[in-house]
C-alpha cells in the first residue's frame, strides 16, 4: 500500500501561471488553504511569441512554519530557510514584498484600473483581506466588489426605452437580445420603433427577427407609447458621436420631446479604455440610465469594466457574450465580472 502524501514543507514556492484564477487553483492544490501570496510579477513572452501568447504571472507563495517550530528556532542561531521550491522552468528566488502588494498585484493583473483598486483599498475591509490566504482573499475581494457595484437604488423593469450607442458597438444586436429575453423569459409583448434623422439607420437583423418573434416593428413617425397592458416599446436609434457632441443634439432633442426617460447605453467592451471613456461620457450627456456591454467574447480581461459598474447613475442591464440573437446574454453583470476577474467562491 502506498504511503499517504506528505504535506508541503514550510518555505517559499514559485509558480508560473496563466491568470489569477489559475494561481488560486494551483496554490490550493499544491500548498493547501493556509498558503499566502508574497509577490506577483507579470512575465512577458520573448521574441515573436510576445505577439502570440498572453503574458504569464510569476506568483510566489509561502507556507509558514508551525508555531512550535518557530518557537524552537527562535531560541537558536538564525539560519537561512532550507526549503525553496520552484514550479516554473527557469526561476530564481526573489525577496518577496508584503502580502498586500501580492493581492494588489493580482488585481491589477486581472485588469482592475488604479481608480477601482484605490476604491477597494480605501474600504474598511481592505486591511483584513491582505492577511487572508490567497483563495479566501480573492473570494472576499470578489464579494466586496459586487457589494460596491450593487450599491444603487433599484429601478423598475424596463418598459419604454431607447437603445443608444456609437457605430459598430452592436446596438441593434443588443436590442434583439433584449427583446428575445422579454418574449421568451418574461412572456411580455410589445412593439419596436425604428427611428431615422438626417442619416439612414441600418436595422440589420431587426426586421426579420422581430417578425419571427411576433413583435411588430414600426417606423417613426408612429405611436411611441406602450400599446398593450404590461408590455414594452423599444426604440432603435441612429448611432451617436462620441467625439462631436453637437452632432447629438437632434437625438437628445427627440428623446426629450418624446419623453423617453429610459435610455440604454450600449458600449463595446473590446474597445480600448480611452474609446470606452469617450463613449460613456457621450452617453451620460444623452441621459443614459442603463448600461449594456457587448463583444465580451472578444475580451480576455473583463476587469476594466468595474469602473463603469461603480457609476450609480447607470444600472447594468446585461453583458453580450456572443453573436446569438436569442442567447449569449448574462444579466447578472457584477456576478459575471467577478467570476471572470477573480476566483469567486
Amino acid at each position: 500500500m502506498s504511503a499517504a502524501p506528505q504535506p508541503p514543507a514550510p518555505g517559499a514556492y514559485k509558480f508560473t501561471v496563466r491568470s489569477a484564477e489559475h494561481a488560486v487553483a494551483l496554490i490550493r492544490e499544491k500548498l493547501g488553504p493556509s498558503a499566502r501570496v508574497l509577490s506577483v510579477r507579470p512575465i512577458e513572452s520573448k521574441g515573436l511569441f510576445r505577439f502570440l501568447r498572453p503574458p504569464s504571472l510569476e506568483v510566489i507563495a509561502q507556507i509558514d512554519a508551525p508555531a512550535s517550530v518557530l518557537t524552537a528556532v527562535s531560541s537558536g542561531p538564525a539560519t537561512p530557510p532550507s526549503h525553496s521550491h520552484d514550479f516554473s522552468a527557469d526561476s530564481r528566488r526573489q525577496p518577496p514584498p508584503t502580502t498586500t502588494l501580492g493581492l494588489a498585484g493580482l488585481l491589477r493583473r486581472s485588469g482592475l484600473s488604479e481608480p477601482a483598486l484605490n476604491r477597494l483599498q480605501t474600504d474598511a475591509q481592505w486591511s483584513g483581506l491582505a492577511a487572508l490566504p490567497l483563495h479566501r482573499a480573492l473570494a472576499e475581494t470578489s464579494r466586496l466588489l459586487r457589494a460596491q457595484a450593487d450599491a444603487r437604488p433599484s429601478r423598475a423593469p424596463l418598459s419604454r426605452a431607447a437603445f443608444l450607442g456609437t457605430a459598430g458597438v452592436g446596438r441593434t444586436t443588443a436590442l434583439c437580445k433584449w427583446i428575445s429575453s422579454e418574449v421568451f423569459r418574461r412572456a411580455r409583448g410589445g412593439h419596436v420603433v425604428a427611428v431615422e434623422f438626417d442619416k439612414p439607420n441600418s436595422l440589420g437583423p431587426l426586421t426579420v427577427f422581430s417578425q419571427a418573434l411576433g413583435v411588430p416593428l414600426a417606423h417613426f413617425p408612429c405611436e411611441t407609447q406602450i400599446a398593450v397592458p404590461g408590455g414594452f416599446v423599444y426604440f432603435d436609434l441612429p448611432a451617436f458621436s462620441s467625439l462631436r457632441p453637437a452632432d447629438n443634439r437632434p437625438l437628445a432633442a427627440w428623446l426629450d420631446r418624446e419623453q423617453i426617460n429610459e435610455r440604454v447605453l450600449v458600449l463595446n467592451a473590446a474597445y480600448d479604455r480611452a474609446s470606452l471613456r469617450d463613449a460613456h461620457a457621450a452617453g451620460r450627456d444623452l441621459g443614459a440610465t442603463h448600461l449594456v456591454f457587448t463583444h465580451l467574447d472578444e475580451v480576455p480581461q473583463w476587469g476594466k469594466l468595474w469602473d463603469y459598474l461603480f457609476d450609480e447613475a447607470l444600472e447594468p442591464l446585461f453583458l453580450s457574450t456572443g453573436p446569438s440573437l436569442t442567447g449569449d446574454l448574462e444579466d447578472d453583470v457584477p456576478g459575471a465580472l467577478a467570476r471572470r476577474t477573480l476566483a469567486d467562491s
